[in-house]
């Protein structure tokens, strides 16, 4: 049967993903597979926004992301997953929408600026400043009705509903307006309890890190900063594991959350807990990523097949696009 709505999602491939991703979007992504036609863009020419002194590493970033992908349940029988680079009428249509939009609005948009901060970034590159217009052209050349994006994302996705809407009423409504999707834990902080998890920050637990590096990661992250002794009475809400129990092993939240404030669970026995729990939602991911593994060239059929049909489906879009803005002179 065919899905009447349609899904863009996905990742910039700098890495492998990890339990932000997870919570932030990954899960969303398996839930809605079946109920609507899903995209999942590899974007990896946005990649190179932060790492373009290091393209010889794409290729197997691309590679990772779709193994990631694959490896927690992702079906490529539901969802079509591309590679952004592929679809040249993407980077048409970010060229057509960048006449729509000003530099004092990209200046304004909140995630542009943390992420200029976080990478110290004093002056900002065009391709930079410039990539919510690159993820507008992602998420409409399949004309999407829907986007799982986590909470600092929505600054993009308003972004591409103001060019939605002003390409509309200046040629013709070719587009809709997609929706954001917030994630269930719209922010995970990372093993260190300041920042949100990232590669980037080395605060991370990845989605193919073995059991035994769960518990060593788990281990070291921040717990109560007041809490010296098992049997002080501990702050849950200031507790990095505690947070992760939310996420990670919420039938167990009541009562850690009850046994901490009380001082009658340490935090070594509290860690050991929710590693447990991880290494448990990581198992069947695992098992799933060794048939890739041990056959990496099914992963470039899957990626080649999503990308040849999402190329179609742009060309479709392109045309529209063209014929609107009166720019088909030579049909």
């Amino acid at each position: 049967m065919e899905k009447e709505k349609r899904i863009l999602t996905g990742d910039r491939p700098t890495g492998k993903l990890h339990l932000g991703h997870y919570v932030g979007s990954l899960e969303n992504r398996l839930k809605l597979q079946k109920e609507y036609d899903t995209f999942l863009i590899i974007a990896d020419v946005q990649a190179l926004t932060t790492n373009f002194e290091e393209p010889d590493k794409l290729s197997h970033d691309v590679h990772q992301v779709a193994e990631d992908y694959l490896a927690v349940g992702i079906d490529p029988e539901e969802t079509t997953i591309l590679v952004q680079s592929m679809i040249p009428e993407i980077a048409e249509l970010t060229v057509f929408y960048s006449m729509l939009v000003t530099m004092n609005q990209l200046h304004r948009n909140p995630t542009i600026k943390a992420e200029s901060e976080q990478y110290g970034y004093e002056d900002m590159s065009y391709g930079f400043i410039g990539y919510p217009i690159s993820q507008a052209a992602d998420i409409t050349f399949c004309k999407a009705d829907l986007v799982p994006v986590g909470q600092d994302q929505l600054p993009h996705i308003e972004q591409t509903r103001k060019i939605v809407r002003k390409f509309n009423q200046l040629y013709e409504p070719v587009f809709k307006e997609p929706e954001p999707m917030i994630s269930r834990i719209p922010r995970l902080v990372g093993l260190d309890g300041k920042n949100k998890m990232s590669k980037s920050l080395d605060n991370a637990i990845y989605l193919n890190d073995d059991q035994e590096t769960v518990l060593e990661k788990v281990m070291s992250a921040r717990t109560d900063p007041a809490r010296i002794r098992a049997t002080d009475p501990g702050h849950p809400e200031e507790c990095t594991v505690f947070q992760y129990h939310k996420a990670f092993n919420e039938e167990d939240v009541p009562e850690i959350e009850k046994r901490c404030k009380a001082g009658t669970i340490g935090c070594v026995a509290c860690k050991k807990r929710l590693a447990k729990a991880i290494n448990e939602l990581l198992d069947p991911i695992r098992e799933r990523r060794q048939k890739y593994i041990d056959n990496p060239e099914l992963v470039d059929e899957i990626i080649m097949s999503g990308t040849k049909r999402a190329k179609s489906i742009a060309e479709e879009t392109i045309k529209e696009v063209k014929e609107a803005m009166k720019l088909d002179y030579y049909k």
